[in-house]
């Protein structure tokens, strides 16, 4: 019974949403193991947007994995290809985009998700995140002889301007569908003004 008079508020609620972003992409940002792509995915599937994970992208149009690309270009040349998919995908929107933990970093990067999209931070403890990348051995910037202390240093660097975004959402140890749900209603908060909400 709950159910059957849920349902369609939330088609609405999404529907209306997807109205008021117009062809503006939601970019989720932040730190590596924040769950930008996994719950990018259950964003996008909630709201009936395509999805893209920039890394992936990068990947294709390189022909090589992110490790081989920073062994063998460097980091500056990842972040310069980084930065071209990136434009390229905004320009492709409306679409749910999870970008790499230095994206955002680039003022350029971030002019662009600020004319093209809404940014949403995925923002995570030190714990959290150190515990979910020491499950994968494909981070670059962690092959170091102290990753604990790289991270807490990159999160110190970075959160500063993380928190520019214009939404931030706790990504934690719940289920992501509940993190997908904050980021659902911090958007409905969010585009509240342009929302085709008020009624006579």
């Amino acid at each position: 019974m709950e159910t059957a008079t849920e349902d369609p508020p939330v088609e609405a609620d999404n529907a209306a949403i997807k109205a008021a972003l117009g062809a503006r992409s939601i970019v989720l940002v932040g730190m590596m193991g924040a769950g930008k792509s996994s719950v990018g995915r259950r964003l996008a599937g909630r709201l009936g947007l395509p999805f893209a994970d920039a890394d992936t992208e990068i990947e294709r149009a390189a022909g090589m994995s992110i490790p081989e690309i920073f062994a063998a270009r460097g980091e500056a040349d990842f972040r310069d290809g980084e930065r071209r998919v990136i434009a390229r995908l905004l320009a492709e929107g409306p679409l749910v985009l999870a970008t790499g933990g230095g994206a955002f970093m680039n003022a350029e990067t971030r002019q662009r998700i600020a004319e093209n999209g809404i940014s949403v931070w995925l923002r995570a403890e030190f714990d959290v995140l150190m515990r979910r990348v020491r499950k994968r051995s494909n981070r670059p910037l962690l092959q170091t002889p102290d990753p604990e202390g790289t991270l807490r240093k990159l999160i110190a660097d970075r959160n500063p301007t993380y928190a520019l975004a214009d939404i931030t959402v706790e990504s934690r140890d719940v289920p992501h569908e509940t993190v997908v749900a904050e980021i659902v209603s911090a958007l409905r908060g969010h585009l509240r003004e342009p929302l085709p909400t008020r009624t006579a």
